[in-house]
């Protein structure tokens, strides 16, 4: 597995472009953000082709890229949960009202829920429900190659916000510690902004999660 980061706009939100080798051209994308055109760019440079655009959340600044992507590369297909779809289309829900700027994608190609499994070439991906930060937050593990990307949910040193429409901090600590903490010490955590860190050094130091 290759995964590169475009860290994006002001929110400085990490988009992940996935691809099973270092020499692949098809890639799936994690979460585009705002200010989008770094990614166009490396995509562009790379010689790469977006297939699949899954989100882990449906806040603006995880979202605000796929119109400019879908520009540039024809109508790759999104995929969120159904709780958070609502986000996709309604500036209000997904807090875009607050940058001044109301930002619609439209409406979800795919629907992805707890326990639903997906291949993109040959990496396979689990779905993980882990509401707290939205209602309907989700992470993806894969699990050959221990890797997991958590969006907003669990960060290096932190955890994301509840204080937003659909956040609960007692949900997203259960979410934290019976969906993801239980994947291994060794699996890395890529999340929704930061660096990248691991499970075992988030169970030792994370001062939320003690």
């Amino acid at each position: 597995m290759q995964i590169d980061c475009a860290v994006l706009g002001d929110f400085q939100t990490n988009c992940f472009v996935v691809r099973e080798t270092e020499q692949a051209k098809e890639c799936l994308l994690i979460d585009p953000g705002f200010s989008a055109e770094p990614l166009v760019e490396f995509l562009r440079q790379e010689q790469m082709k977006p297939l699949r655009i899954i989100l882990t959340h449906g806040h603006c600044d995880h979202i605000a890229g796929i119109p400019l992507l879908r520009e540039e590369f024809g109508e790759i297909p999104v995929a969120v949960s159904a709780e958070d779809a609502e986000m996709l289309t309604n500036g209000k829900v997904n807090l875009s009202w607050l940058t001044g700027e109301l930002v619609k994608v439209g409406e979800p190609d795919d629907i992805m829920a707890e326990g639903d499994n997906f291949c993109f070439g040959a990496m396979s991906f689990k779905v993980l429900a882990t509401p707290g930060h939205t209602l309907g937050g989700l992470s993806f593990y894969c699990e050959d190659e221990q890797v997991v990307f958590t969006g907003d949910t669990l960060f290096a040193g932190s955890i994301g916000r509840d204080d937003f429409p659909g956040g609960n901090r007692e949900v997203l600590l259960g979410s934290i510690r019976e969906k993801l903490l239980v994947l291994g010490d060794d699996v890395q955590v890529y999340s929704g902004h930061g660096p990248v860190t691991t499970v075992g050094q988030e169970k030792s130091s994370n001062p939320f999660l003690r």
